[in-house]
């Protein structure tokens, strides 16, 4: 036991009570609660990988199938059924068990609650003190009715006279005994059969036996040599958190920095990619002005040549209309007309009345000699530099690495040291050595039980050959009867063959006599003490109900609640059953889960003490990162926007550039201008005046043809004006509350400034109190994996589950089932040697020779 004790204490260092864990992780979260909104959640600690405890692999398989013979099983398991169909009565054993426990004293009986007890077991055993009153019955009437059937047939009474009287159905009447004879002795050969195949499984299982015992012992070596293994595996794993800590904390500088530029990057990035928007659309609006001067230039030229055509023709056309053949009135109505029109040879959009855009380009031009975007990249430069600022203002967290390497190897050398505390390996050494020791004095006794087995099954055979005796005598008898049987043959007169029959049946009833009662008492021995095992101990050993007795509380002592605990802990007060146990081993948990050690050891003073260690925190609390010379905006740049505000951009008349754009070239369609002018031409008189109309009409369908037929399809003109559309809707969006936007962006870079400015140290020590939180996280994680390892992977204790496993199938399914099986078939053929005797003595008064017989006055004897 005391290697046992030892290998508890070493298990139950890797344990950590879950209660602490629970409360950090409930303060932590009800921190982050009580921090702003805005306030980012850390980071997860990142996962470390342990790998894999050395699995033990265990031989035994507790399972037995019995094959063929597994109905006979069955067959007697509902027999059992029928004479107990009561379930285990667990609280009658339990209260059995309380009221004995000071010892059982004939007096004690007496007490009414005894009595009570008493009777209520009778009630129970019903079934079994009735069989066994019947066979105890059957063995004392037999052999004296036996005795009786002897002097009576000696008498010449019970069929001992030596006559045979004359029957009408004598052939029917020994043909229902010689078919009733046959019948019975096929059912007991099928007894001796069953009796015999359950011997037999007796001796084929004790191999099975052997196995089982090799392999439960090869699976406790292997728990004794796999447990220290496993155990210097989870004391090798704090390595791994250890060189994890060194390492974040060798890379404090773009760890912590990157957290704290992690938490700050949401405020101050936006306002960056803002002012960096901004330069963007500076340059944005510096293209679109250099589009509207150029494309302007080009609409203004042609619009101005076209002008210039379209005013010249007119004022030669007035001139023309000025002469005076057109006061004549046939014609005046038509000049007139045409007089009328004249306003219509013009320009529709007019570009050279636009505002210059030169001023707002030359402001945006002179904004943008300073590089905003370089500005701002030095923004974001100085702000991704946290990281490496955090590193410098960090140097003495780096320089005291040796002296936490130091604690860290002292943690490890206590923990190593603790796990040394006990001599476990030298204990299980010892262990193995006892097992080693126990398996050969087992095997010591191999050939003894081979032995012992032998002659039981001797034995058993003996006991069965008393049954084929009879059955021989019945079958010799049935086989000389029937040949040697003459139905010509008076019974005075039968044949010797005939006569040897019926003695043979007559000495089979002789030794039926002898032996039934022998049998009978063999059968209701075993009866008795098969079937009450069976039912009291096997069966509640299947279901698991013979934990739930053992388990009971205060079952052993009324001061002392549970029993497995108060006798391998001396505590009975931990609620450790053996029920529970052996669920937990069959499920292969760790003997630490099995046990419930942490119910023992309060381990939480030894990691305080070793794992989370304080001075790993002090060290970190000397943390001191100061980020003023973080400038996101120079001031230079905030110049150059509050600049671009001012540009003038926002002050460019948009609309009347959009109205001009959408215009036509001219006021009317030239072609049908020219057309209409030469129709009205038509309508007058032949002569000077006629051709010079015509002449207007063609010089005015040539400028339709020069100069508006390019300025609408032309890609010069059409480019410029769509250019100069598109460009004029850029500079409307972009300059769209333009010094409100940049009011704004100056306010949430002010805002970032003054955050990290002022706000920096609250969240520097946040994100280092995060920091430290997540290298002890490392630590936690180890701790965790070292229980979830004891809970399941360490010292897993199936070997114990398959020993009691073991022990099942040995004890019921290889003996008291086999012996159940063996009275089975035993007690049937004791039943059917009754009407055996009673069918082979009828029987032979039809073979036996007689010594005297009927006479009928005729002188004939008819026997048919």
């Amino acid at each position: 036991m005391l290697w046992t004790r030892w290998l508890v204490l070493l298990l139950c260092w890797g344990s950590t009570t879950g209660e602490r864990q629970a409360d950090e992780r409930d303060g932590t979260a009800a921190q982050g609660r009580a921090d702003s909104r805005r306030q980012r959640s850390p980071p997860p600690v990142e996962p470390l990988d342990f790998g894999f405890v050395p699995a033990a692999v265990y031989d035994t398989h507790a399972y037995y199938e019995p094959g063929a013979v597994g109905i006979l099983f069955h067959m007697v398991h509902a027999f059992l059924y029928v004479i107990q169909p009561n379930s285990f009565p667990k609280d009658l054993i339990v209260r059995v068990i309380q009221q004995n426990m000071g010892g059982i004293k004939i007096e004690e009986w007496r007490k009414p609650e005894n009595v009570v007890l008493l009777l209520q077991w009778i009630h129970y055993e019903a079934g079994f003190l009735i069989c066994g009153t019947i066979g105890i019955t059957f063995m004392v009437l037999t052999p004296i009715i036996g005795l009786c059937f002897c002097v009576c047939r000696c008498c010449e009474n019970c069929g001992g006279e030596m006559h045979q009287r004359q029957r009408k159905n004598i052939d029917c009447q020994r043909g229902f005994f010689t078919a009733s004879l046959i019948a019975t002795s096929i059912f007991i050969v099928l007894g001796v059969l069953i009796a015999y195949a359950a011997n037999h499984n007796v001796t084929m299982q004790i191999k099975s036996t052997r196995r089982l015992i090799n392999t439960n012992m090869r699976d406790l070596k292997t728990f004794a040599n796999n447990t220290p293994a496993q155990i210097d595996y989870l004391t090798a794993q704090y390595t791994t958190a250890k060189n994890k800590v060194l390492s974040d904390l060798d890379n404090i500088g773009p760890l912590l920095g990157g957290r704290i530029h992690s938490q700050l990057e949401k405020e101050v990035v936006p306002s960056l990619d803002t002012a960096l928007r901004m330069a963007g659309a500076m340059r944005e609006t510096k293209e679109a002005l250099e589009n509207v001067s150029t494309s302007l230039e080009v609409l203004q030229e042609g619009t101005t040549r076209l002008q210039a055509s379209l005013s010249g023709e007119r004022s030669s056309l007035s001139n023309t209309l000025s002469d005076p053949a057109c006061t004549n009135g046939a014609v005046s109505h038509t000049c007139n007309a045409i007089r009328s029109t004249l306003e219509q040879l013009g320009i529709n959009a007019d570009f050279s009345t636009l505002p210059d855009v030169a001023r707002a380009s030359e402001n945006v031009n002179t904004v943008l000699k300073t590089d905003l975007s370089n500005i701002v990249q030095k923004g974001y430069s100085s702000f991704n530099d946290t990281p490496n600022l955090v590193k410098e203002q960090t140097k003495n967290i780096v320089s005291a690495l040796p002296r936490v390497k130091g604690m860290l190897d002292k943690i490890g050398m206590e923990i190593n040291s603790f796990s040394k505390m006990f001599p476990v390996e030298s204990s299980l050494v010892n262990f193995t050595i006892f097992l080693n020791q126990g398996q050969k004095n087992i095997e010591s006794f191999y050939p003894q039980v081979d032995q012992i087995d032998f002659y039981r099954w001797i034995g058993c055979v003996a006991v069965l050959c008393m049954v084929v005796l009879v059955l021989a005598f019945n079958i010799l008898g049935l086989l000389c009867g029937t040949c040697g049987y003459d139905k010509q043959a008076t019974p005075t007169t039968r044949g010797c063959l005939s006569n040897t029959g019926g003695n043979l049946l007559m000495a089979g009833v002789g030794f039926s006599f002898i032996f039934v009662w022998v049998l009978m008492a063999i059968v209701t021995a075993l009866f008795i003490v098969g079937g009450n095992v069976e039912k009291m101990m096997c069966e509640p050993l299947a279901n698991r109900q013979l934990f739930k007795i053992i388990d009971t509380p205060f079952l052993v002592h009324p001061a002392k609640k549970n029993f497995l605990p108060g006798m391998l802990f001396q505590n009975p007060n931990i609620d450790l059953t053996l029920g529970s146990m052996y669920r937990d081993c069959y499920e292969n948990n760790g003997l630490y889960h099995s046990l419930q050690l942490e119910t023992m050891f309060n381990i939480n003073s030894f990691l305080n003490r070793t794992v989370y260690n304080r001075d790993l925190a002090k060290v970190l609390e000397s943390v001191q990162v100061d980020l003023k010379d973080i400038s996101l905006l120079e001031q230079a740049g905030r110049d150059n926007l509050i600049n671009f505000a001012n540009s003038g951009v926002g002050n460019i008349d948009y609309e009347a550039y959009l109205a001009e754009a959408n215009k036509g070239v001219a006021l009317v369609d030239l072609l049908s201008f020219s057309t209409d002018l030469e129709a009205q031409a038509d309508q007058m008189p032949r002569g000077a005046l006629e051709n010079a109309l015509k002449g207007h009409a063609s010089s005015i369908r040539q400028i339709h043809r020069d100069q508006v037929v390019p300025m609408e399809q032309a890609m010069k003109y059409v480019r410029a004006r769509s250019t100069l559309t598109q460009s004029i809707k850029q500079l409307q969006r972009l300059s769209n509350d333009l010094p409100v936007k940049v009011t704004n962006i100056l306010s949430a870079i002010d805002a970032a400034e003054y955050l990290i400015t002022h706000n920096a140290s609250h969240v520097v020590k946040q994100e280092t109190k995060g920091y430290t939180e997540s290298l002890v996280g490392y630590f936690k994680q180890y701790t965790r994996w070292v229980k979830n390892s004891l809970t399941s992977e360490v010292a897993q204790c199936k070997p114990i589950s398959n020993i009691v496993d073991s022990m099942e199938i040995v004890a019921c399914s290889f003996i008291v089932d086999s012996v159940n099986t063996f009275w089975f078939g035993l007690g049937g053929c004791c039943i059917l040697l009754i009407p055996s005797i009673i069918f082979s003595t009828k029987l032979a008064k039809y073979y036996r020779r007689m010594d005297t017989e009927d006479v009928f006055e005729d002188g004939q004897e008819n026997w048919n």
